[in-house]
């Protein structure tokens, strides 16, 4: 039997063939070849693509409110290819490397998907949706590995599962419904989006099972920071000579002690006088170390240290790829009685790396709170190979350094001892109401090396009061007190909001709360861990008022659904229809509160409708009417005639984005945005041209081409020139004259050419985030 092993990613590909001895052979008596996947290889086609019937199809084209919400028992769920487009705008199919799985397929016995296990499923839908779109007929099995390490994939080799078909495997069942229910979430972004225009307002308002979520909690909590008001309360306490405060324990509705004006609290203070301290008890206390980290707990850390959660995601997988750190999309806090075996060898030269005292390191049985099986990956910690210093892993990314420090600090602190500590209490011997309870540090044991539990804290004073103990005598004083302020909405305070929920993965919060801070559509803004709303997410906040789509505790038994679904407790239809009678309540939310938009955002931007021009077409006859304006210029009423006339004209203007000067040659014709057709001025295709003919731009980058820069050019020469970057800055580069592709159209451009950096020793994660 030969076993064609589905890997997730290129990177995860060369490790199985380290691991196995090749990319194809054979391992422990059994053939094996192995397949790269690319992240996610299939995506839903539009949704008019997945309903039978003209009307249908008619009807879910429109996208329009009427039509909302859909009968989801209409969709088929058809999918196709996965099309991407790079940040350059070239469009790329994986379409071929479906194919190369069919050809793998065809000496194959079984399929073997070992793709990461994860806690939403996605690795199970990766591998079975390649599976089913290669009408592949034979059996599946799956491969589960805890990282990429030579032995673990080896392990997991050698304990090849059998799956059983994919409706019934219930990994599969639960991301293919999360990944139905998300699409059809994608009306309410279509729904909201409506509603605010009808206000006036051009905006993209994003919403999603999420995404909401975190933009209504945010916006909740800085209402309550909008709303406060400093009250001052005064009352007697009395402090000791060694500094400990005693007080009062104080009930509203029955003690009358506390005054809202000093002078009141000052004569309730004359009735007090000196007094010794009687100490009650002392009570030997220890406090184990706080649980290991997330990839929520560790990015809410690194927030408040200025990185964003974008930046820590993409810096993390490159360090995972190179085994420095653990698997990242895990929802463990502990490890397995295995992985603690295989890191405790390594405990002296992680700590070396980031300065631990290995003296403080003397813990070294099992903790039942960090380590105990049954767990997928583990928790986030460092990885098998231990770099030789912190400064060595700063080519990752930016915060690389401070994520394999974090980590390795949150591990080690397992191995530190108890935080031993007396609880002293004590009252005022003249006046016992008056108590205290005190800490007084025999050993800071774990807190030495790291303590979880402050650092994700979202209290600045989290800490308990140190003493040395009580004092032998204490003096009464009016102590001013206000009412609790509500605290700035943090990445930290966000990520305990949502761990109190259940809402999510540590990963999928990070990665979801990097989606919302990026972009022209961001809904938060995140400066230093402190978020706050974007007027997009002033505007979504205004429309989730009463929604079900930003509760969170709706959107906690959502999750619960999905899991049920994958446990075959609840039928994947039942939770798709949720998502339909949620659309069903939100949309009358949404328009009800975009009237209120004006009110509780301000008016909108006046927003100018591009010039129309009128016409007929000439060579068709057609009535029609486009732009007058495109990339900045506008035509002049003998190019309008020209262009109806269905000539070509050539044109020189300047890119209102980036300032450049650009010659551009084109014609009317018809073109296709988001799927609608429209007449424009469109520019000739690039094989319209040759070097010699193509329309040569004046100036890039602040550098205006001579004539003998423009001859060079045409002859292919790749040419050094003196450019300005955005910030002012000269800089030199090398261009040639050449066709590139943006958004999927070639055209005739300067392109640079700049030096290479030196790469890390990684890959670069080919799957993409999931919120």
């Amino acid at each position: 039997m030969t076993y064609l092993l589905l890997a997730e990613k290129p990177s995860a590909a060369n490790n199985f063939a380290k691991a196995l001895g090749g990319m194809s052979g054979t391992f422990n008596g059994k053939p094996y070849k192995v397949q790269t996947l690319y992240g996610h290889m299939l995506e839903f086609v539009e949704p008019h693509e997945m309903v039978n019937g003209d009307d249908a199809k008619e009807r879910f084209k429109q996208w329009t409110p009427e039509t909302m919400p859909w009968d989801a028992s209409e969709l088929t769920w058809k999918k196709q290819a996965q099309v991407t487009t790079s940040p350059t705008g070239i469009q790329s199919s994986k379409a071929k490397a479906i194919a190369d799985v069919a050809i793998a397929a065809r000496g194959a016995s079984a399929i073997v998907i070992a793709t990461d296990k994860d806690p939403s499923g996605e690795g199970q839908l990766i591998g079975w949706e390649v599976i089913q779109a290669i009408g592949w007929k034979g059996p599946v099995k799956r491969l589960y590995f805890i990282d990429e390490s030579e032995k673990e994939l080896q392990n997991g080799f050698s304990n090849i599962q059998d799956l059983p078909s994919y409706d019934k495997d219930g990994e599969y069942v639960k991301a293919d419904v999360r990944s139905r229910w998300d699409f059809l979430s994608l009306q309410l972004t279509r729904l909201s989006t409506h509603a605010a225009r009808t206000q006036g307002y051009r905006v993209v308002v994003r919403q999603g099972r999420l995404k909401s979520v975190m933009t209504k909690l945010v916006a909740d909590q800085l209402d309550l920071v909008k709303a406060y008001k400093k009250k001052p309360f005064y009352e007697v306490k009395y402090k000791d000579n060694k500094g400990n405060v005693f007080s009062r324990s104080y009930d509203e509705d029955r003690d009358r002690f506390r005054f809202e004006n000093k002078a009141d609290a000052e004569a309730d203070a004359r009735k007090y006088g000196q007094s010794k301290v009687v100490q009650d008890s002392v009570t030997r206390k220890e406090t184990p170390p706080g649980k290991l980290l997330d990839l929520g707990g560790l990015a809410s850390i690194l927030g408040a240290q200025g990185y964003k959660p974008k930046e820590v995601l993409a810096t993390y997988q490159k360090m995972y790829e190179a085994k420095i750190v653990s698997y990242p999309r895990t929802e463990d806090k502990f490890i397995s009685t295995e992985q603690f075996k295989e890191m405790l060898p390594l405990v002296p030269k992680i700590a070396a790396v980031v300065g631990a005292d290995m003296k403080l390191l003397t813990h070294r049985e099992l903790r039942k709170t960090h380590v105990k099986d049954g767990g997928a990956h583990g928790a986030n910690r460092p990885g098998k190979n231990v770099p030789s210093s912190l400064d060595s892993v700063k080519d990752f990314g930016p915060s690389a350094a401070a994520i394999y420090e974090t980590l390795a600090k949150n591990f080690l602190a397992m191995f530190g001892e108890n935080y031993v500590y007396n609880s002293i209490k004590g009252h005022i011997e003249k006046y016992p109401s008056f108590t205290a309870t005190v800490s007084v540090p025999i050993s800071l044991g774990f807190k030495a090396i790291f303590d979880a539990d402050k650092e994700t804290s979202d209290d600045e004073k989290s800490d308990d009061p140190i003493s040395t103990g009580l004092g032998q005598s204490a003096d009464r004083y009016v102590f001013e007190g206000v009412n609790k302020k509500p605290g700035q909405p943090t990445h930290k305070w966000l990520e305990k909001q949502l761990s109190r929920y259940e809402v999510g993965t540590g990963a999928t919060r990070v990665s979801t709360l990097s989606e919302v801070t990026t972009g022209k559509t961001a809904l938060l803004t995140d400066t230093r861990g402190k978020l706050n709303l974007t007027t997009i997410g002033e505007i979504a906040a205004v429309m989730l008022e009463g929604s079900l789509i930003g509760n969170p505790t709706v959107t906690e038994k959502l999750f619960n659904a999905m899991k049920d679904a994958g446990q075959f407790k609840m039928k994947p239809d039942a939770v798709l229809h949720t998502a339909t009678e949620l659309i069903k309540h939100d949309k009358e939310v949404f328009y009800r509160n975009a009237v209120k938009l004006h009110n509780k955002i301000g008016a909108p931007e006046p927003f100018v409708e591009k010039e129309k021009v009128e016409g007929e077409y000439v060579p068709t006859g057609e009535k029609l009417s486009f732009n007058r304006e495109w990339n900045g210029y506008a035509f002049s009423d003998q190019e309008v005639q020209k262009l109806l006339r269905g000539e070509v004209i050539t044109i020189e203007g300047k890119n209102p984005t980036s300032g450049n000067l650009y010659r551009a040659e084109g014609k009317l014709a018809k073109g296709k945005f988001k799927g609608i057709t429209f007449w424009g001025f469109q520019r000739l295709e690039a094989d319209a041209y040759t070097a010699q003919t193509a329309p040569f731009p004046p100036e890039w980058s602040g550098y205006k081409f001579t004539a003998n820069d423009q001859v060079r050019l045409r002859a292919g020469e790749k040419i050094k020139i003196k450019a300005i970057s955005k910030s002012k800055t000269p800089y030199e580069v090398e261009v040639t004259f050449e066709v590139e592709k943006f958004k999927g159209v070639a055209s005739w451009k300067i392109k640079p050419h700049f030096m290479e950096r030196p790469k890390a020793a990684t890959t670069k994660n080919t799957r993409k985030s999931r919120s």
